[in-house]
């Protein structure tokens, strides 16, 4: 894609990586840049360095936690975690059905919709932020109070924030919600290219990485970040084989990123300086029976913080000279340059290969359908064919597969041929007349009805007052409570989504699936027999064995929107 005078977006673009990119791309002349970071002061110093140095460009700040609903976008996530309210809140945003009004809700949603860039690319380092909520920290508040013998739970016990703390910890469901949010918003905005720079967590290392944030070689932290990394590699290569979303790439440095500044000055750790205290040798403290981790009138404070050069190398933190020259050294992390990570983003955007596309490299690499396969399916096909007749039984779904739609519609679309054998004809039925006659089915074939109901999918009648069901239902789902109220608007869900229906309206619908479905296989194409024709279309009426399948699949692929585009 060509850059100029185009409108780009770069989360995370006042980070070491972020700068180098927005720097780079400024170079091919966009028309608006929009520079996102986690805090407002970030952001706008971002904004006054680089239109200095680009001044015919418009750059425009943007701030706040791209992960968390807009309300939350500047709150620090160990406040949200800390009041009740908008911790629930923040756990209903992970776990609950990304509904329209929930989706809007998010910062990263309104920030994508709201400028509508050509290009974005992604300088975020997702798995870190993910990762280092520390799950297992969150784990050990919860077993120290369930480990008191004989605890109970009295009213306003820490037990429940405790829960809800580690609930707000768990990472993989907030990394789906937000690849979630990220194709819903990209999608609806239009995005042409969105390019991701990634981690692999260990900095190219191995799991002997001797760098680590605890006592364990490597850590249980530093491996949680590597597997969101991976992770969040694979959602972005299901995002790439999605349909009306853009062009996805991946750029994955695979050692230590610097840097960003030499200087002297005040060391900080976590954003924050480190204050010097001293212990005198008469102040030792006899070590026995226990010993505290944290003991705030332990040290004479004095009234400075810690000092020295430093290298800043952005998200991996300040380092010392030996902590430098330790982790760069041959055989350790090394490291790569921004401007180079930056330079790869660019040739991806614009359409050249830098080589490191990691989406680019999974496409390559994955085993995807095969010609053998190909083949062989006809002759699977035909072998359960031929035992079905053997057996004198019907092998239309057992919801295994999923999702329960795919159980309901294929069951209405095999009773559909049941009751006529040539589904052209149902076109010019009655409504109530095709009701009617499937209803009729079901009542005489016993095993049929049972199969059906056994498999979890229930029956909705004809007069939609009446369902025939079994012990056990696939839909509605569970999403905390056995006894859900029964409405018309949520029957008309729960019918669509995984309720065989009977009612005359869903039999109206059917007529217009199968019309088009005939349309689709025919059409004005039908004297072309070429290979542009989609020839497994063609419908071979009254004696088409996969009739079910067959109109399925075409409603999977038209109706659902749920087409594989890359092979």
């Amino acid at each position: 894609m060509m850059l100029r005078n185009s409108k780009v977006m770069v989360l995370g673009g006042w980070g070491l990586v972020g700068m180098a990119v927005c720097r780079r791309i400024l170079s091919r002349g966009p028309a608006k840049l929009i520079l996102h970071s986690l805090r407002q002061a970030e952001a706008e110093e971002a904004c006054r360095t680089i239109a200095a140095e680009f001044p015919s460009v418009t750059v425009v700040p943007a701030w706040g936690d791209i992960f968390v609903r807009d309300e939350f976008k500047d709150t620090p996530r160990r406040d949200i975690m800390k009041d009740r309210a908008k911790r629930w809140n923040f756990v209903e945003d992970v776990f609950e059905k990304l509904s329209p009004e929930r989706l809007s809700n998010f910062f990263l949603y309104k920030l994508i919709t709201e400028h509508k860039p050509d290009v974005m690319v992604d300088c975020v380092n997702a798995a870190t932020g993910f990762a280092y909520q520390d799950i297992y920290s969150a784990y050990y508040d919860i077993k120290s109070v369930m480990e008191i013998e004989g605890q109970g739970v009295p009213e306003n016990d820490p037990f429940f924030d405790k829960v809800e703390r580690f609930c707000g910890t768990v990472y993989v469901p907030q990394l789906i919600r937000h690849i979630q949010v990220l194709l819903e918003a990209s999608a609806q905005a239009q995005v042409h290219t969105y390019v991701k720079v990634g981690t692999t967590g260990t900095g190219g290392m191995g799991f002997n990485i001797p760098y680590t944030h605890s006592e364990a070689k490597p850590s249980a932290q530093l491996l949680a970040k590597s597997s969101m990394a991976g992770a969040h590699s694979m959602l972005l290569f299901l995002m790439g084989r999605t349909p009306g979303c853009p062009y996805v790439k991946e750029i994955k440095p695979a050692a230590a990123i610097a840097w960003k500044k030499i200087a002297y000055g005040e060391v900080l750790r976590g954003g924050k300086p480190i204050p010097l205290f001293d212990c005198a040798p008469e102040a030792a403290e006899p070590l026995g029976g226990t010993f505290a981790r944290i003991k705030d009138e332990t040290g004479e404070p004095l009234g400075e913080n810690l000092k020295s050069v430093f290298i800043d190398t952005g998200e991996n933190g300040i380092f010392s000279a030996d902590e430098f020259y330790t982790i760069s050294a041959a055989e350790q992390m090394e490291f790569v340059t921004p401007e180079e990570i930056s330079q790869a983003v660019l040739w991806e955007i614009e359409g050249g290969n830098s080589g490191m596309d990691i989406v680019g490299a999974l496409d390559s690499v994955v085993m995807g359908p095969t010609y053998r396969a190909g083949i062989l399916r006809g002759a699977a096909l035909n072998e359960m064919r031929r035992l079905e007749r053997e057996h004198g039984i019907a092998s239309v779904a057992f919801e295994m597969l999923g999702p329960p739609s795919l159980s309901k519609l294929l069951y209405e679309a095999y009773l559909l041929k049941r009751a006529y054998p040539d589904p052209a004809l149902i076109g010019s039925e009655k409504p109530t007349d095709i009701s009617a006659k499937v209803w009729n089915i079901l009542k005489q074939d016993r095993l049929l009805r049972a199969t059906i109901v056994s498999i979890g999918v229930p029956i909705l009648l004809p007069d939609g007052k009446n369902v025939l069901r079994g012990p056990e239902v696939k839909i509605p789902a569970y999403t905390g409570s056995n006894e859900l109220k029964v409405t018309k608007e949520s029957v008309d869900e729960w019918a669509e989504k995984g309720w065989l229906d009977l009612r005359p309206s869903n039999m109206e619908c059917w007529q217009k699936r199968i019309a088009e479905f005939f349309q689709a296989a025919t059409g004005d194409a039908v004297a072309d027999t070429s290979s542009a024709f989609p020839w497994e279309r063609r419908m071979l009426g009254e004696d088409d064995e996969f009739f079910a399948g067959r109109i399925v699949t075409h409603l999977f692929i038209e109706e659902e929107k749920g087409r594989r585009i890359k092979s």
